[in-house]
């Protein structure tokens, strides 16, 4: 089953949800340029253009800053980031979340490649990273919290 894209405004395209499951939402393809300005904005908070530039390309000339301004408008576009228009110049904050981004991808990926199944992808992962103690241990509590919940609605 292929994801399709819903022709929404912005501000509704964070409402649409995956067909398959009502708590993902479907979000708009983010290009690798735009993903480097969100996880800017998710790793120093709300920022103007000018800061995003700064830390983007640092000692960057106006071509840069035209970017970053261009990137924030397509991210705008797609309900991914707002602007507050209060304050001059205007503030970006991110309108979506990393966890949200993560899934949504891997569900694309999901979807394009293991006919919408997630296991592969896992254990994928899994075999091919080494997991410290600390993540063996987040892992297990995961699971078997979805044991506990799997049995008391099953």
């Amino acid at each position: 089953m292929a994801v399709t894209l819903p022709t929404l405004p912005p501000q509704e395209v964070l409402r649409t949800m995956a067909p398959d499951d009502p708590d993902v939402p479907l979000l708009p393809d983010v290009t690798d340029a735009e993903l480097a300005v969100l996880q800017t904005l998710w790793d120093h908070g709300s920022a103007t253009i000018r800061q995003l530039a700064d830390v983007l390309y640092p000692g960057g000339k106006a071509a840069q800053y035209g970017t970053v301004q261009k990137l924030l408008e397509r991210l705008e576009g797609k309900g991914c980031v707002r602007r507050d228009r209060e304050p001059w110049p205007h503030v970006f904050s991110p309108a979506v979340d990393r966890e949200t981004l993560i899934g949504w991808r891997l569900r694309e990926t999901a979807e394009k490649l293991c006919g919408g199944s997630l296991t592969p992808i896992l254990l994928h992962l899994l075999r091919a990273e080494r997991l410290n103690a600390q993540e063996r241990q987040e892992l297990r509590a995961f699971l078997d919290r979805l044991k506990r919940d799997a049995s008391s609605n099953g």
